[in-house]
């Protein structure tokens, strides 16, 4: 199978809220990228230590289990948004409230070595989606949380939304 280059999204292509995590991907390959800087954010979660994994920088703030987890659920319903949409399914797509799935994950209770496996079914799940497509499906768009989006917008802002936290981890959970 030969894999399209994933051209980058058009402001009309996503809500203005998800820039902060499409500006933060640069130029190229965008497939190359989830592979090469998911490759990099395994490198630093095997990395951290056991007396971390609970660790969060501020009260009210989630561990870094936590976000692990959240990086999965948010990975997850991104990519069902971008199968739903290539396949042309016109359903309007529900927001969900990442407190509140965070706060019902019990991710305290699993280990860090765990949730990081998980991340990388996920990723590699992603992935394959991603190689499959289209442009044309690329291309095509759905709304999602009264938003219109596209299915291109939506693998960037996977990108982008992991490149934030790994941010994140190295300047205030100080990982490396």
């Amino acid at each position: 199978m030969t894999t399209l280059a994933i051209e980058r999204p058009k402001a009309d292509e996503h809500s203005a809220y998800f820039s902060r995590y499409i500006d933060r991907v640069p130029e190229g390959d965008l497939i190359g990228l989830l592979e090469t800087q998911f490759a990099d954010t395994l490198t630093l979660l095997r990395r951290v230590p056991r007396d971390r994994e609970d660790f969060a920088y501020a009260d009210g703030k989630w561990t870094v289990k936590e976000v692990v987890g959240h990086l999965s659920d948010c990975e997850r319903v991104f990519a069902y948004r971008a199968l739903c949409f290539a396949r042309s399914d016109p359903t309007e797509l529900a927001s969900f409230d990442e407190n509140a799935w965070v706060a019902n994950a019990g991710f305290g209770r699993r280990t860090l070595a765990d949730l990081v496996d998980e991340l990388n079914s996920v990723r590699q799940s992603t992935l394959r989606l991603a190689r499959s497509l289209t442009a044309e499906e690329l291309a095509r768009r759905g709304v999602a949380n009264g938003n219109p989006v596209s299915v291109r917008a939506l693998f960037y802002i996977i990108a982008g939304h992991e490149r934030h936290h790994v941010g994140l981890f190295r300047e205030r959970y100080q990982l490396s």
